[in-house]
């Protein structure tokens, strides 16, 4: 039985240690994963790397589109740069076009910018109006994987999609599975033949200091990563 990886993402030093500590085999790092991810700061990155797990930081300077200009693509560069300086072993990255097909030109100058390293299409695949084309880019550019719900708001929606985008990639380059993903639903998601997966492993918390709520300094709940949830989704791999 071919062994399947588990990829969690985190976006602070607790949560990081809890994805090490439950056997996480990567860590895709980053801030704010309530917007979907942002780039991690530089100390969580260089916290990353010295982790004994790769870590892969997520390049996205702001929330909202993948629609990005020269000012953001050279911070998107800087990014890469400290990723790299820090230890990591890749980055995350994703740009669309007005259209929401992939911007191809974006991804080329970032993916040059990140030679050597391991490179990830993140869920910028999601929105696209063609799917296969858009593996044909990603597998052009040079990725690794691509991180996908299928196109659907969460993985088990998107399985059939992921089903045959594991056909389309065969061994050119994985299909990862996300958004969604826990100990209820991965099964019918290892039926497609992925050999990755990845996910939160995290439980809902309450933030205890009320006035933190009060002066917009914290939301009234958080997700947190769960050192035995990683270990539970591992064991189901």
């Amino acid at each position: 039985m071919t062994r399947v990886l588990l990829e969690v993402c985190v976006d602070d030093a607790a949560g990081l240690r809890a994805a090490v500590e439950g056997g996480a085999d990567r860590i895709e790092l980053c801030s704010a994963l309530s917007l979907g991810g942002l780039t991690p700061t530089a100390g969580l990155m260089q916290l990353a790397g010295r982790m004994p797990v790769p870590a892969y930081a997520m390049i996205r300077p702001r929330a909202g589109d993948f629609i990005f200009g020269d000012t953001e693509i050279a911070m998107m560069e800087a990014e890469i740069d400290a990723a790299r300086q820090a230890g990591l072993a890749g980055v995350v990255l994703g740009a669309s076009l007005a259209d929401r097909c992939l911007d191809a030109a974006c991804l080329a100058r970032l993916t040059h910018r990140a030679v050597h390293m391991g490179r990830t299409l993140h869920r910028a695949f999601d929105l696209v109006p063609d799917q296969a084309a858009a593996l044909d880019t990603a597998i052009d550019l040079g990725f690794e994987r691509i991180l996908t719900s299928g196109g659907e708001k969460t993985a088990a929606e998107g399985l059939a999609a992921i089903t045959d985008l594991v056909r389309r990639a065969g061994s050119r380059l994985s299909i990862m599975p996300g958004s969604g993903v826990t100990l209820a639903t991965v099964g019918p998601l290892l039926g497609t033949g992925v050999s990755e997966v990845h996910a939160s492993c995290s439980v809902t918390v309450p933030t205890d200091d009320r006035r933190l709520v009060e002066l917009g300094f914290a939301p009234e709940t958080a997700r947190r990563t769960d050192a035995a949830v990683v270990r539970a989704l591992k064991a189901a791999l």
